[in-house]
C-alpha cells in the first residue's frame, strides 16, 4: 500500500469504535491510516475520523465523528466523499445481478462504494433503498441483470414500487458479465458481485415507473 494513497485516517484509542470502523473499511477494501489522537496527520490525508472524545485532539481540518449509536458505513460513505473532494455524487448507479442470492455494486461517479450479497428479495430491496438514501447523488439509477427473468421481474415490481419516481431503472443484459471471473467459479457470492459491478456499468433499457407518487 503507497502511504501517498492513503486519503483517509482513523484517530482513536475506542476499541470498539476503532473495531467496527476497520471492520468497514476492510469490507471496502479502502486504505487507511490508523493514529492516535493526538498524532500529527500526514499532509496527504484528506479526512479523520474520530469520536466525539477525542475529537479536541485532532488537528486536521477535515474531521468526522463516529458514535456508538452510528452505522458504520454513514461515517465510511461520508469520508469517501470528503477522500474525493466531493459534497455529493454526480451519479450513483446501483448493479443488481439477480438469482438464488443476490449481488449488489453501488457505485458513484465510476467508482464502487460498497458490494454485498443479498439472499433475498426483501433484503436486495432493502438494500438499494438504505444504500440510495445514505449515498446523496444528482442522479440516481438502479440497473438490474436479466439473466434469471424469474427474478429480474419480481425485483422490477418491488423497486418500482418502493422508490421515488426519480429513480431510474433500467434492464441490463448479462451476456459476458461472468466468462472472465473463472478464479470465482466455486464463489456463488464474490461471482455475483463481480456481476453485480458489470452490470452497473453497462447501458440498459430504461423501463418506464408505475409509481404513482414521489
Amino acid at each position: 500500500m503507497k502511504v501517498n494513497k492513503v486519503k483517509i485516517a482513523l484517530a482513536t484509542v475506542s476499541g470498539k469504535a476503532y473495531y467496527k470502523l476497520v471492520k468497514e473499511l476492510n469490507q471496502r477494501k479502502i486504505p487507511f491510516l490508523s493514529l492516535i489522537p493526538r498524532d500529527h496527520v500526514p499532509l496527504n490525508i484528506k479526512v479523520v475520523i474520530t469520536t466525539k472524545g477525542e475529537q479536541h485532539l485532532v488537528k486536521h481540518p477535515n474531521i468526522l465523528i463516529f458514535e456508538d449509536e452510528m452505522a458504520s458505513t454513514t461515517v465510511v460513505d461520508e469520508a469517501i466523499r470528503v477522500a474525493q473532494g466531493k459534497r455529493d455524487y454526480d451519479r450513483v448507479i446501483i448493479g443488481i445481478d439477480p438469482g438464488k442470492t443476490f449481488g449488489v455494486a453501488i457505485t458513484a461517479d465510476g467508482k464502487v462504494l460498497e458490494t454485498v450479497t443479498c439472499l433475498s428479495l426483501e433484503e436486495t430491496v432493502n438494500t438499494v433503498l438504505e444504500s440510495l438514501s445514505r449515498t446523496p447523488a444528482a442522479v440516481n439509477m438502479v440497473k438490474i441483470g436479466n439473466g434469471v427473468p424469474i427474478y429480474a421481474e419480481k425485483l422490477v415490481h418491488l423497486l418500482d414500487m418502493s422508490l421515488p419516481k426519480r429513480v431510474v431503472i433500467e434492464i441490463v443484459s448479462e451476456a459476458g458479465t461472468s466468462h472472465f471471473m473463472r478464479e470465482t467459479i466455486h464463489r456463488r457470492g464474490s461471482r455475483d458481485m463481480m456481476s453485480a459491478i458489470k452490470i452497473a456499468e453497462r447501458y440498459g433499457q430504461v423501463l418506464p415507473r408505475r409509481k404513482r407518487t414521489q
